[in-house]
């Protein structure tokens, strides 16, 4: 009998990994399938309410034009013309996405930079937070008068009101990423003697990753909100100047196609950065 038992015991754990664990994978699998079809009919349905509505009149085409007429407007501005070899669209937003990228960068680098600093550093911390406690409540928009002031209409005020709404989501972010890091890592750190690049490289940067790519995330999805407001009053060129141009003159197709193109570039931005944490935090989605 003493021999048997571990035969039983280890039949057991083998019920127990083929029995369950491949059935919950299985409906794991399933309903993450079922997930990822309803997202993608959910806007493909609301797309043929539109329509259905707009062909039989319910809703004033004026304003809400039908789908098919919003494609049809976008492929037009898609094709090369005389005045955009490239295709208006792609011109338009090629200078936006150029706008975001640069803005991002100058914005999102010194936050971090910045945020895990002052997460290690109290006196840096005690320094800067007044500040930033103060200055975040301002509407970021409110800024870009002082920008053109100071750098003019062209593309740097655009550059620097991006930064400034991008810096603000990220360090904090950071500064919370470093404080939530258990102690005992900080203070083995301190006593193998670490230097004060690797408590950022080694401890810091990795501990606060993850909230260090909540920011980012954030920062992104306000960095297009902040651009498109950007462009309608100070460009000639990009989405936003897309949007505020059309609806003045009241094109009203070419304008629900910049609404559009942002869409499916907040879409694309959120993918990536999804992918991007996963390649970077495995552990967060295990």
């Amino acid at each position: 009998m003493a021999t048997e038992a571990p035969n039983t015991i280890s039949q057991a754990t083998a019920v127990g990994a083929s029995g369950f664990s491949r059935p919950f994978s299985g409906i794991r699998f399933q309903t993450s399938a079922l997930e990822r079809t309803i997202s993608v009919l959910s806007p493909l349905l609301l797309l043929g309410v539109w329509e259905l509505l707009a062909l039989r009149s319910v809703i004033d085409t004026r304003f809400f034009p039908a789908p098919h007429v919003i494609f049809a407007a976008m492929w037009q501005m898609i094709l090369p013309s005389q005045n955009f070899p490239t295709g208006e669209l792609w011109y338009h937003l090629s200078i936006s996405l150029e706008r975001i990228v640069i803005g991002f960068v100058i914005g999102a680098v010194p936050g971090i930079i910045i945020g895990l600093a002052m997460g290690l550093f109290g006196p840096i911390r005690a320094m800067i937070q007044p500040l930033i406690d103060a200055t975040f409540p301002i509407p970021k928009v409110a800024l870009l008068p002082l920008f053109i002031m100071i750098f003019g209409i062209g593309e740097e005020s655009k550059y620097a009101i991006i930064a400034t709404a991008v810096i603000y989501l990220v360090l904090i972010n950071t500064v919370a990423g470093v404080r939530t890091i258990d102690r005992i890592y900080l203070d083995v750190g301190k006593n193998f003697h670490a230097s004060r690049s690797m408590m950022f490289t080694d401890v810091a940067l990795p501990g606060a990753l993850p909230m260090i790519l909540t920011g980012v995330k954030l920062g992104m999805g306000v960095a297009l909100l902040v651009i498109v407001t950007a462009e309608f009053v100070g460009a000639k060129s990009g989405i936003g100047y897309l949007i505020w141009t059309s609806w003045q003159v009241f094109q009203v197709e070419k304008m629900y196609v910049g609404l559009v193109v942002i869409a499916v570039v907040g879409f694309g931005t959120a993918i990536l950065l999804s992918w991007l944490e996963r390649a970077l935090v495995p552990w967060k989605h295990a």
